[in-house]
């Protein structure tokens, strides 16, 4: 490479062959180098995927307003959203104490006892509750949530739906609790995932049968990277669908319910071929 008039080298960074491979993925490959470091373009863009990472675990929910949102759309049957907190009283807290996000604050717990008990409707038992909670990304519960629901709940007719309950400083085991609380005979969690270099924004789906204070991840199933730039609302509505309908069917949840929503991939190949290479 030849000096220029200056005498500085006209392009230091010297590309990396597979970088066409990048229009593919948001991992960090071919990032190329500049001597034995790397670009300086490319340090930066990783400094601001990791400050972005960093913002979406403390950036608080805005819970007014996706409340507003959830009670506004017209493809969310729901017209009670209630608003509750874990035992972590604050963000510090959360992070340090994940038991402690697992569990209703008893006021909490206590305000929706009371909130249930003066429904008309409390001995009913329903279908499906739905829980919300901003997890270790409040940005991915604020971008997606409602997006989703719209698709996945015009899909379930013939499930009758709790009131939506929406959860700050919680983990995914709270939904046990409020599920319990709603007298719901399924429930999914909606929750902010944690974050990764690419994917400050990713929602996750935990869906329980029977769900009660006590259970084990064993008893979930998950669906996960629910976000424009990976689930689609779609696939990820029409596995949510699957698990669901089959959960009420058979009762049960977690390892013993598989998600075959991929199978027809494997049962279309001809018995005589080896599915891995045809």
């Amino acid at each position: 490479m030849k000096n220029n008039s200056t005498g500085f080298v006209d392009n230091p960074v010297v590309e990396n062959p597979w970088r066409r491979l990048r229009e593919f993925t948001d991992a960090r490959i071919a990032l190329g180098r500049a001597g034995v470091s790397l670009p300086t373009k490319e340090l930066l863009e990783f400094q601001l995927s990791h400050a972005r990472a960093r913002d979406a675990v403390h950036f608080p929910l805005d819970a007014n307003a996706l409340t507003q949102a959830l009670k506004d759309s017209e493809r969310i049957p729901t017209d009670a959203v209630y608003q509750v907190s874990s035992r972590a009283e604050n963000r510090t807290v959360y992070l340090q104490r994940p038991d402690l996000g697992r569990r209703l604050s008893e006021s909490c717990r206590e305000k929706l006892q009371h909130d249930l008990g003066s429904d008309q409707n409390v001995s009913r038992e329903y279908d499906l509750g739905v829980v919300v909670v901003d997890g270790l990304s409040s940005l991915a519960v604020q971008q997606n949530v409602v997006p989703f629901l719209e698709t996945l709940l015009p899909q379930l007719p013939g499930f009758s739906l709790a009131p939506i309950t929406l959860v700050q400083q919680g983990r995914v085991a709270i939904g046990d609790e409020v599920g319990e609380l709603l007298n719901a005979r399924c429930v999914i969690v909606l929750i902010g995932e944690r974050p990764g270099l690419s994917s400050p924004d990713s929602l996750g789906l935990y869906l329980t049968y029977q769900p009660h204070v006590g259970l084990t991840d064993a008893a979930r199933n998950c669906i996960s990277n629910i976000r424009p730039a990976g689930l689609s609302y779609i696939e990820a509505a029409r596995r949510a669908k699957y698990l669901l309908e089959e959960s009420r069917h058979l009762k049960l949840s977690g390892v013993n319910l598989k998600d075959r929503t991929q199978d027809d991939v494997v049962e279309t190949v001809s018995a005589n071929k080896n599915f891995l290479i045809s």
